[in-house]
């Protein structure tokens, strides 16, 4: 299939320069064709070279320092969080919490909720509703608070073309229902998911709303404030960041109201031996010392997905999925496991290649010097849900090119001679 002339693709030749990993060859120097997005993303020049100079001419303990490089590390560790809060358009930077991924702003919620006097308050006889597609990091902080308090776990099932089955929305989100947690773009199907119909219908029943985006806010505009939810959650791996670093939005009164998870140095007021009272938020929720150089690389990645332009980017990865369906589509056997089209999905695709085992076709495939993930990808439900034992995923970013799609066909038409 020609793919001249793909509209929306970002100069990826250039791109691809701030990227140096992407120069590596492989096995009998093939060289690297990077498809595993959606586990990690890889990190530019400009992000390497601030984390370079953080450690080199920055590094200390952040707040409560008064000497020269706490002052700076305080400085840049604060200014990573108004450039997030800018990034995510949050109404006041006291909302953005850092954590250290996406699993623990999950769990920190949970918790929260676990501890909290009422309204908030999760226990037997309330309930907790999820989705069928989650990432065990929104299933099993979930699990954990219903066997400790008796609440009651409901889910929303799946279709079977991979999209969240809304049928039975009332009778799923109920009075009784406190807390409402989903995915805005899964990370195995790659479906988007209809974020308002879930908001609207949560607060018709006065339930809080907390949005897993860490498969959303490498790849699109992310406005917390038009999503609408109470919290929304996201890592920064993902997006050209480090690892070790996360992000928690929470309105602002909710985190005035809800008590912390952890306890330690920073996040207090005051302690005594009977008593402490606790820092305002968002100091309140970070105990100890936080993860400071990685905040900074954030900070790093936010300006530079910014002087690109998530809208470009959304774009881009738009015309590479729309490629990549249509070229996987011409592959004897293989099967996408969910939306078979490019629209509502995101820039990951799972599939099945007819009855041979995901890890044989991860095995070889890397042979050839491509990197794609294998396996159920934290999400065993929906393989149990389609009767699979696991996946084969390829996932793209802003610098993911037509090429690359074309080298991953060529592939797996490898693969299947391979295995004849």
């Amino acid at each position: 299939m020609a793919r001249q002339g793909l509209p929306g693709l970002l100069d990826t030749e250039a791109l691809r320069k701030d990227f140096p990993i992407l120069e590596r060859s492989l096995h009998d120097g093939k060289k690297l064709v990077y498809l595993d997005n959606a586990a990690t993303s890889q990190t530019p020049r400009q992000v390497i070279d601030v984390l370079s100079e953080y450690y080199e001419q920055h590094n200390a303990n952040v707040h409560r320092g008064v000497h020269v490089l706490a002052e700076e590390a305080t400085a840049l560790y604060e200014g990573a969080r108004d450039k997030v809060a800018a990034f995510i358009n949050a109404p006041s930077r006291d909302e953005v919490i850092f954590t250290k991924n996406a699993s623990e702003s999950l769990n920190l919620v949970a918790n929260m909720l676990g501890w909290a006097d009422e309204p908030y308050r999760v226990d037997h006889e309330t309930e907790i509703v999820i989705t069928e597609m989650e990432h065990h990091s929104n299933i099993v902080p979930w699990q954990l608070l219903s066997q400790r308090t008796g609440a009651k776990l409901k889910w929303f099932g799946l279709t079977d073309d991979g999209r969240l089955d809304l049928s039975n929305i009332d009778e799923v989100i109920t009075e009784k229902t406190k807390i409402v947690s989903f995915v805005l773009v899964s990370n195995i199907l790659g479906t988007v998911n209809p974020v308002e119909a879930i908001v609207r219908r949560a607060q018709e029943v006065g339930a809080l709303v907390l949005i897993d985006a860490s498969q959303a806010a490498p790849h699109m505009p992310l406005d917390v404030q038009a999503l609408q939810a109470d919290f929304v959650a996201f890592t920064g791996h993902k997006m050209c960041g480090p690892t070790g670093i996360g992000v928690l939005w929470g309105r602002q009164e909710l985190l005035e109201d809800l008590p912390p998870f952890l306890g330690g140095g920073e996040m207090i007021e005051t302690v005594s031996m009977h008593s402490s009272t606790y820092a305002p938020a968002p100091h309140k929720f970070e105990a100890g010392t936080p993860p400071v150089a990685q905040a900074v690389g954030l900070g790093a990645a936010v300006d530079y997905l910014s002087s690109i332009g998530m809208d470009k980017i959304a774009q881009h990865e738009h015309a590479i999925t729309e490629y990549a369906v249509k070229r996987l589509l011409e592959v004897p056997d293989l099967r996408i496991i969910g939306p078979s089209t490019a629209e509502e999905r995101g820039a990951a695709i799972s599939f099945t290649l007819g009855d041979i085992h995901p890890h044989d076709v991860g095995q070889v495939l890397d042979e050839q010097g491509i990197a794609v993930r294998v396996g159920h990808h934290c999400a065993r439900p929906v393989c149990l849900r389609y009767g699979i034992p696991a996946t084969t995923r390829a996932s793209f970013y802003l610098y993911s090119t037509p090429g690359e799609i074309d080298t991953l066909v060529e592939g797996l038409e490898h693969v299947r001679n391979f295995f004849g």
